[in-house]
């Protein structure tokens, strides 16, 4: 096993470690950075549940080799909140209840939260296309429209 010196910026502060040259970007946030927001699904990139934050554009963690992604700035659920507490869109999900189970809620949290960084007012088929391949077992989806329908500047 071939073992690597990294450095990642994530969620704002610089981590040194050490890790196994394969290792995918989900396990070094989840198990050696103890960032456990992010989810592991289905480990296919189908789920949605692993989306990040890579430079500002929306990633799924759960393929991508974490040597790939030095010196980027990966955001993770933990990292989205701002001075004030949580970001307006995950003030929006828990003033809606937006989830049941919660285990995709922080993949679509960071989709949209993607989203409304270029777009204050996006459509019903931008929202569409942000949503696109999140998948929800517990049908929350209503509440969760409604919650990003309330961000939308009129």
């Amino acid at each position: 096993m071939n073992y690597l010196d990294c450095s990642f910026k994530i969620n704002g502060n610089l981590k040194k470690i050490s890790i196994i040259e394969d290792k995918t970007l989900i396990h070094v946030i989840r198990d050696e950075l103890g960032l456990t927001g992010t989810k592991l699904g289905c480990g296919l990139e189908q789920c949605g549940s692993c989306a990040i934050l890579i430079d500002g554009e929306k990633k799924l963690s759960c393929n991508l080799l974490a040597k790939d992604y030095q010196n980027c700035e990966i955001t993770t659920i933990e990292g989205l909140e701002n001075k004030d507490g949580l970001n307006n869109v995950q003030e929006a999900f828990r003033e809606f209840n937006a989830a049941q189970c919660g285990y995709c809620t922080s993949g679509i949290i960071i989709s949209i939260t993607a989203l409304f960084d270029k777009n204050k007012k996006p459509s019903s088929q931008e929202i569409q296309n942000a949503l696109n391949g999140h998948l929800c077992r517990c049908g929350s989806h209503s509440v969760v429209l409604k919650a990003i329908d309330s961000l939308i500047e009129n």
